[in-house]
This record gives C-alpha cells, sequence and structure tokens, in this order.
C-alpha cells in the first residue's frame, strides 16, 4: 500500500509517521507513506500556497495551483490513485468502517487542509472523498490525516504482531470493547473480575460480551440498537 500525504506543514507529521507501528510497517515495506511538501509546487517566489478569499471575510484559502500541479504529478508517477482524500471538518465523519474500507486500496492519497479550507474546484474536480475526525475546528488537517492513516496501517497484514487484536477493537462490530485488566490481581483493594481469572474461556467470552454491550448502552447510546444480534 502507498499513501501520499499533502501537507504545506511536512514538519508537522514526519515524527509520528516514523514511530511505533507507523514506522515499524514502514521499516517492514508493509505500506509506503510519503509526504509531500504542497510548497514545493508553488509558482510563487516565497512558495506561498494561501490567498483571500473573493467576496471577503476572515481567513486565507488555500489555492487551487500548487494543489493541481502536485496531485497531477503524484497521477502521472504511478500506480493508479484509487481515492484522493481530503481532510475538513464539513465531511462526514471518520469511523472504523470507512478505516477498513480504505486498508483494501493499493494507493491513497490525503490532502491536509489548512486556513479557512481549501478553493472549492479543489473539492470539484480533484477530491473523491472527504473525511471528517469530528465535529470540531482544528488549525489544520494534518492531525486529522495522521488519524486516518494510523487507523488504515494497523489493519494492514504484517502491521501488528497479533493480527486479531485489530478485528477485536472497538467499533468493529458497532460495539466498544469490553474492560481489560492485568497483573497484579489486587491493586489496592480493587480486584480483577473472578471470571477472568477462571481459566474458562467460554464464561470469559459470554462476561466479555455482556460487558460490551453494557458499556455501549451506557456510554454510546448511538451506537446500541435493542434489534442488535449482540443485545442481551
Amino acid at each position: 500500500m502507498r499513501i501520499d500525504l499533502i501537507t504545506a506543514l511536512p514538519e508537522l507529521v514526519e515524527a509520528p509517521l516514523a514511530a511505533s507501528i507507523l514506522g515499524r510497517a514502514r521499516r517492514a515495506n508493509l505500506v509506503e507513506i510519503n509526504v509531500v511538501d504542497l510548497r514545493q509546487y508553488s509558482d510563487d517566489p516565497h512558495r506561498k500556497v494561501d490567498d483571500y478569499a473573493f467576496g471577503g471575510g476572515a481567513g486565507m484559502v488555500l489555492k487551487p495551483e500548487p494543489i493541481f500541479k502536485c496531485i497531477e504529478s503524484l497521477h502521472a508517477e504511478g500506480p493508479q490513485i484509487d481515492d484522493v482524500v481530503f481532510l475538513t471538518p464539513d465531511a462526514p465523519v471518520f469511523n472504523q468502517q470507512s478505516a477498513n474500507q480504505l486498508s483494501m486500496v493499493g494507493r491513497l492519497v490525503l490532502l491536509a487542509g489548512h486556513y479557512k479550507g481549501v478553493d472549492n474546484r479543489v473539492r470539484e474536480h480533484l477530491v473523491t472523498r472527504e473525511l471528517s475526525i469530528g465535529d470540531y475546528v482544528l488549525t489544520g488537517g494534518e492531525l486529522p490525516a495522521l488519524v486516518v492513516i494510523d487507523a488504515v496501517v494497523r489493519l494492514i497484514p504484517g502491521a501488528i504482531g497479533d493480527a486479531a487484536s485489530a478485528l477485536s477493537d472497538s467499533f468493529q462490530d458497532d460495539l466498544l470493547g469490553a474492560p481489560v485488566y492485568t497483573r497484579p490481581a489486587d491493586f489496592r483493594g480493587w480486584k480483577v473480575p473472578e471470571v477472568l481469572r477462571s481459566g474458562d474461556h467460554k464464561a470469559i467470552e459470554e462476561w466479555r460480551e455482556t460487558a460490551r454491550v453494557e458499556r455501549t448502552r451506557a456510554l454510546r447510546p448511538d451506537l446500541y440498537s435493542p434489534d442488535d444480534s449482540h443485545s442481551h
């Protein structure tokens, strides 16, 4: 898999992409992640990539020319780009199902918005998919892009040591994960539930499933459906 992240602030994303699961996946050649400096595609002597909005109003807007030039250059490099994803707060919210879908493609281009957004002609004629990580506004799309990359790369076979771990994550089946515990079994008088120490795998799975439903119902009622097959 190849991911190209287009940003006007490459220094903001380099360190996270080199660490932990992302760094290991890159070093193992499970994924190729290229940080593309948008300013390198600007014709402005000062590498400027933004300008004022037509019609007035506060804030600057990313110009279309460098973005078109950049993405057309990436297209020409090959291989085929499957999706050009624009990270913006006014878009459908990214979720586990989105991550699952994106993990199946061969090549992604992520465009990190900045300032007051991008010239709308970019969204109309270049972008194939738009994603938000939540109903709030950040300084730019770099952090959301990193969130998407992390969620997608960990699903690539071999990216994490235990493949079953990704499949049992919260939201894979619209339920939150069950509470987890580790040693010591008794910490300050707070004890790990006895069933988890019983060795009875069937009872443990039943406990976890019940706990998942209860946690989802209490913490994320928007995800919980009484008609769901997991409901008790």
